[in-house]
């Protein structure tokens, strides 16, 4: 739990205007939002959820009630955000502005300001952690086997509408800690790696490493969705000889399933590894296509796209429906 810093100062009473800019969001696709109230509504920026490289996540709730992730640099003053960085930051934003998918953790606004000087991206607040967490650390709700089929698919379902785009939006950095998960453990897919590129680590080694913002490519991103598969089977991390030996004996199949699971299906096991190793080929040019893998995934295990969204939409989804409906 995090508690509040004694000698912070008050925050003034909410005002519903954040509300008013997020409904229009909500229509009109990305809007920027006011720093104060989005220090309101994270409680002065005590509500601390994660720390990464270059970023912090911030958890705040809306006067409406409506809860939110608001993805912060660590960059603190203007003098140390080039010109190349702010570029990139808006180009971000126009590119996860276009993923309008229920299994991805959609952007609904942004903040940019000189002085104080900030960069933010307000995101829908998914309740439930990471897939990373909700696999390895003790004490959380463990995840049986249907849950975890589920989520395979979710991200897969999410995955297929991120290449179909054009251009494709393809996440920098795919795997268990940047999938997170709903009240109803729905996957939802995040992309917030790219925020290290502005990091003041990086400014301190002198490298403006915005400036060679490697895109990721679909290849690539096929690659590891295999590795996230082999985590959520096994349970384990994957980045060891155990996996590489796993992945060439079809014999070991039964024997990698994670030994907490009290019950596994077989068959769908079998389509699971056989998606890894076509996904976790050397060669990339040889690696399917993720409409391929969707296909294979979906005749095998039989989840539909709409069994792999959140069963109860989030309030931001069904105020969307809303007013979409009220647009037209």
């Amino acid at each position: 739990m995090i508690c509040q810093n004694p000698a912070m100062k008050t925050i003034g009473p909410w005002r519903p205007g954040l509300c008013r800019q997020l409904q229009k969001a909500f229509v009109t696709g990305v809007q920027k939002l006011d720093r104060t109230e989005l220090e309101t509504a994270c409680e002065g920026y005590s509500n601390i959820i994660e720390s990464m490289e270059g970023c912090t996540l911030y958890k705040g709730t809306l006067s409406s009630g409506v809860e939110i992730c608001v993805a912060s640099t660590t960059i603190t003053r203007l003098k140390d955000w080039s010109k190349s960085a702010e570029l990139t930051f808006h180009n971000k934003i126009e590119m996860l502005s276009r993923v309008n998918h229920k299994n991805f953790v959609n952007l609904i606004g942004y903040c940019k300001e000189d002085k104080p000087f900030c960069r933010m991206m307000v995101f829908e607040y998914t309740p439930s952690g990471s897939l990373s967490d909700n696999l390895h650390v003790q004490g959380l709700e463990h995840l049986d086997w249907s849950a975890r089929m589920r989520i395979i698919l979710g991200v897969a379902y999410c995955l297929q509408c991120m290449h179909d785009l054009t251009p494709p939006v393809v996440p920098m950095d795919l795997n268990t800690k940047m999938i997170y998960l709903t009240n109803d453990y729905a996957a939802k897919v995040a992309d917030f790696s790219f925020w290290k590129e502005f990091s003041q680590k990086a400014k301190i080694l002198g490298v403006d490493r915005s400036r060679r913002c490697v895109v990721p490519d679909k290849e690539t991103n096929i690659y590891r969705f295999g590795v996230v598969l082999l985590e959520i089977v096994s349970g384990k991390l994957p980045y060891s000889d155990w996996a590489e030996r796993f992945l060439k004996d079809d014999e070991n199949v039964s024997r990698m399933i994670d030994p907490t699971l009290k019950s596994f299906n077989q068959n769908e096991l079998d389509v699971v590894c056989e998606v890894i190793r076509d996904c976790v080929q050397k060669n990339g040019s040889e690696r399917p296509t993720i409409n391929k893998i969707v296909g294979k995934l979906r005749d095998g295990i039989g989840i539909s796209p709409e069994q792999a969204i959140p069963r109860l939409s989030p309030l931001w989804w069904a105020e969307l429906e809303i007013l979409s409906a009220d647009e037209t």
